[in-house]
């Protein structure tokens, strides 16, 4: 077993967005990885905070070169990024995965979407056709050990999703939610805890605009919002005072040009835009136009330094309860059967 990927800790969101795989390439983009040279089964996981393909092989050494050679071959200046991946193997890539699904090595510790997220990664990965025995078998075990983890250690108390940490920043950058208009544009699952957080918080006018009218709908339902078509959303900026921005568009939807005409009518009114998507959805150059502050997932990971002090024990009963697991199932996960044309 091995594990070739990048995630927050090694790359900035500039380089992780670049490596960014959306739910509907999964299966496409398992099967373009299983038929490289060296590769016999494999799944891929992509989120906001990483991009991992974990494969099985009897040809490391050429797996390895062919999977590296395909994910360097999307971007320019390869060889700086180059050094942002890890490889792990053995053991050490098995204890790797336990800990992502248990969220030990989320950037928001205890976080809960990971756990589905890598539920879809591996249903991509069997309609692909790209798991067989040993991937079936490991990934069919793995989630057992996120919910030990999480049932006999209180690493999910306390704020649990990147979701939370945004609405604690948009909190302290307006001291205090009461009052404040915000704009929530997607409706996915990070953009749901969001709104759920913010209502938890005491946001009381909250807004939805996402492409699907429906998922607003019943978003704002949920969180008593008020809905906003996506096409017309922007107009809305001139009473907004927080944007928090999670679709899987691959393409910027917030612009300077579109911020320049909203400020003009807000009179410079502070405008804080929260991009929790990978790829960026917000311009960075929008922090350029006055009035404007624009937060990232880079900014995210620094706020939860303090929470991952906090967990520090029950981050440490976490990674022994892991290390634990991988004894007592290596020996089985890691056994190496015999291919068909091996």
């Amino acid at each position: 077993m091995h594990c070739l990927g990048l995630n927050y800790r090694t790359s900035p969101v500039e380089v992780r967005e670049k490596f960014s795989v959306s739910r509907k390439q999964l299966t496409g983009c398992n099967a373009e990885l299983a038929a490289l040279p060296g590769v016999e089964e494999c799944v891929l996981l992509s989120t906001c905070n990483r991009t991992e393909l974990y494969y099985w092989t009897h040809q490391p050494e050429l797996a390895h070169r062919g999977i590296l050679g395909h994910f360097l071959g999307r971007v320019p200046h390869s060889g700086e990024v180059s050094a942002c991946f890890y490889n792990y193997e053995g053991s050490g890539a098995l204890e790797h995965l336990a800990c992502v699904a248990a969220g030990l090595d989320s950037m928001v510790v205890g976080e809960t979407e990971i756990f589905g997220q890598l539920k879809d990664a591996y249903r991509a990965a069997v309609e692909a056709g790209t798991t067989a025995a040993c991937a079936n078998r490991t990934f069919q075990r793995i989630f057992s050990i996120g919910k030990k983890v999480r049932t006999e250690t209180r690493i999910t108390s306390g704020p649990t999703s990147v979701g939370a940490v945004a609405v604690q920043l948009a909190h302290n950058a307006l001291d205090g939610l009461s009052g404040a208009n915000v704009l929530i544009v997607g409706a996915g699952e990070i953009a749901r805890s969001t709104a759920q957080s913010l209502r938890s918080r005491g946001a009381e006018s909250i807004f939805v605009a996402n492409r699907s009218y429906d998922r607003a709908v019943d978003l704002a339902a949920q969180v008593g919002g008020r809905v906003i078509r996506f096409s017309e959303w922007v107009p809305y900026l001139e009473q907004i005072d927080i944007v928090i921005v999670s679709t899987a568009s691959p393409v910027y939807v917030v612009s300077p040009p579109v911020l320049q005409e909203t400020q003009a009518v807000r009179e410079g009114r502070p405008l804080f835009l929260i991009d929790l998507s990978v790829p960026r959805n917000v311009d960075p150059a929008c922090a350029e136009v006055e009035g404007v502050h624009v937060y990232d997932m880079d900014d995210m990971q620094s706020m939860v330094a303090d929470t991952r002090r906090q967990r520090a024990a029950e981050i440490a009963g976490g990674e022994e309860l892991v290390k634990l697991w991988v004894q007592e199932n290596a020996p089985d996960l890691l056994a190496r059967p015999r291919f068909m044309g091996a």
